[in-house]
């Protein structure tokens, strides 16, 4: 067996990863097959150009299962009856592979390394699919202890193909990861827009950009969600009932009026914020926050970005803020806490209006 990949690449499923991880490889020169149960989703991608039809006969080198998270483990040993390497890109790892253990012999688990490309959209299908959509993204790969060593570079060298970064852990590893960083705050946002659906008109006027940061990931497909929750329930678990305990803290920090408490539960968000690593997995920025009010006109954001190139100051993260009562919007520019008066003096200058 051989790590390095020169195809045919096998994508089974056409929806978003599919598509975009076919889209890839086709880019990086390789040959890539398609398969979907949904033939809509397989006419479209095969029309985006990121494969051909499967056929009748062959044998691809790589198999890629992109099928939604009840279906991985049946594809997967479909997949190794060809004979080939293959991984999943599933948002669950443990699952899977405690599914096609059960059943595969021992040969054929050394063919399986598990993957996933920490990469998406809220949309789906293939038509929001892209060639760049893994760029620059972590794409976890998981190998078992049984895993081919040949097996686990090949999966690896799609990876790099594809423009991912490779991020080796364990299954249960991962899975733990991913409740933490992304289940979790998937359900904690699904309970702050849930509280939304009963309020009035006048209340919902005062949205701001928090709530919608806040509540975005709430959007997502709830049959999907569901079932990636539901395969990795443990690690979900276990991290809501510690949520519980804290939330539980917090009605009584506010209960009994106790101040401290409250203070102390609130700098462990601030601490959990500066734990997330900053941009290129770098330490995070001390950042400011500069408000500028552009109006809502074709050619605005232009203009303020090309201001802000020739004052020299680097945006690290941005938000627009659109105001429900006129055709502006309050552009709020993150950049380092020591050039944040220096941009808000300039675009001042430049006839803007900004504050800090």
């Amino acid at each position: 067996m051989s790590d390095v990949l020169t195809g045919p690449v096998h994508v089974v499923g056409a929806g978003l990863l599919g598509t975009s991880i076919g889209l890839a490889a086709r880019a990086a020169g390789l040959e890539v097959w398609l398969s979907d149960a949904n033939p809509e989703h397989l006419r479209t991608a095969i029309s985006l150009g990121a494969g051909v039809h499967l056929p009748a006969d062959g044998t691809p080198q790589l198999v890629v299962v992109a099928v939604p998270p009840l279906h991985i483990g049946d594809a997967v040993l479909a997949a190794l009856e060809t004979g080939a390497v293959v991984t999943d890109v599933g948002s669950v790892k443990a699952l899977p592979l405690e599914q096609v253990s059960d059943q595969a012999s021992e040969a054929a688990l050394a063919r399986y390394v598990g993957s996933h490309p920490m990469a998406g959209s809220e949309r789906s299908g293939p038509l929001a699919a892209s060639a760049a959509l893994f760029d620059g993204r972590p794409w976890a790969v998981t190998p078992h202890v049984h895993a081919d060593a040949a097996a686990i570079g090949l999966v690896e060298a799609l990876v790099r193909m594809c423009g991912a970064t490779v991020v080796r852990l364990s299954p249960v590893e991962h899975d733990l990861a991913v409740a933490r960083t992304s289940h979790l705050p998937h359900l904690l946002a699904v309970l702050a827009a849930s509280q939304l659906t009963e309020a009035v008109p006048e209340h919902l006027s005062l949205s701001g950009q928090g709530v919608r940061d806040v509540t975005r990931v709430a959007g997502g497909d709830p049959d999907l969600y569901g079932q990636i929750i539901r395969a990795n329930r443990p690690a979900v678990g276990d991290l809501l009932r510690d949520v519980r305990r804290r939330l539980d803290e917090l009605i009584a920090a506010l209960d009994d009026g106790a101040s401290d408490d409250l203070v102390e539960i609130l700098n462990l968000g601030v601490a959990g914020t500066q734990a997330i690593p900053g941009k290129h997995g770098g330490p995070s920025l001390e950042t400011a926050e500069v408000y500028v009010l552009v109006p809502d006109h074709p050619g605005e954001l232009a203009r303020l970005f090309a201001d802000i190139g020739e004052i020299g100051v680097n945006v690290e993260d941005l938000h627009i803020d659109h105001d429900p009562g006129r055709p502006a919007g309050l552009v709020e520019l993150v950049v380092e806490v020591g050039a944040a008066e220096r941009l808000r003096a300039a675009l001042e200058e430049r006839n803007w209006t900004a504050h800090r």
